[in-house]
Formats: C-alpha cells, structure tokens, sequence
C-alpha cells in the first residue's frame, strides 16, 4: 500500500484593496455581475468576471430556476460566454464573488463541484490555468494560482 498527500498553497488577503490594480477591477467586476443574478429561490446572488489572454473581459451571474436543477452557476454562465464569443482564448483569471440576501458576504466561496470540474477542462481545453480570486462583496479575498487545484482527482477521460 502506498499512501499520497495532496496539498497546496493560496495567498489571502485582508480585504480587495490589498490587490493590484487588474486583480482589483476584476473581483468588483465580479461584485457588480452579482446585481444581474436571477436567484429568487436561494437569495444567493453569485457574480463572476473572466479576464481572458486576448484582454477581454466576461462577467456572468447565476441564473435560477423553479424546474431545478435547471439553474446556471455564474461560473458556467462565464465559461460558456467565453467559449462562444472567443473560441480558443483561454481564461487568465477568473474572480467570484457573491450577495447573501440572508446574511454578510464577507468571506470568500469556491466554486461547487461541477464548476471545479467544468473550470479544470477549461484549463485542459486551452492549455493554461485559470487563476482564481474568490471574495465576498467585502472581507477577505483568497487567490489560487490554478483552479485545478480545486479539484486533485477530476475525472478525465
């Protein structure tokens, strides 16, 4: 039997200020896409921005339905725009964030399975990590370096 250790290392910071100029835009880029999130069920509003190689940026939110478990993450509502308006251009960074309804958004969220999984063949697809900011509309904000680190034992074919 042999035994394996799966870890890794993200920075966090105290509040968005702490980041650069770019990485500051695209988190509150993400903070405004919250706004046009359809979630009347959960009150749970997520944003994402995606600034892509070619400079462009892309910006979804989550989109809910009463038939679940027809809603669209943010996340997937971003991938999917990039992929259909820039075919072949890979995702620098992607920033997430969210509006509580019930309570603060001061903490950073990660992404749900399927996001890690649709996220990480983003990556195989355009040969590049993804970069992750992860924050609420306030507090701390945590950046891995590569989303696929979210997700060690993706299925692959």
């Amino acid at each position: 039997m042999q035994n394996k250790e799966y870890s890794f290392i993200f920075a966090i910071y105290d509040h968005g200020g702490e980041l650069g100029d770019s990485d500051s835009q695209l988190l509150n880029g993400a903070r405004s896409a919250t706004r046009q999130a359809y979630a009347p069920y959960s009150r749970f509003r997520v944003g994402a921005a995606a600034k892509l190689t070619n400079g462009e940026i892309v910006r979804g939110s989550n989109q809910e339905n009463a038939a679940f478990p027809a809603g669209l993450c943010a996340e997937g509502v971003v991938l999917a725009t990039a992929a259909s308006l820039y075919p072949g251009v890979a995702i620098e960074t992607l920033a997430i964030s969210y509006d509580d309804e019930r309570g603060p958004s001061n903490k950073p969220i990660t992404p749900c399975g399927i996001c890690r999984q649709s996220i990480k063949e983003f990556e195989r697809k355009t040969g590049q990590p993804i970069r992750l900011l992860l924050g609420g509309l306030e507090g701390q904000v945590w950046l891995v370096e590569k989303a696929s680190m979210l997700l060690p034992l993706a299925f692959e074919l």
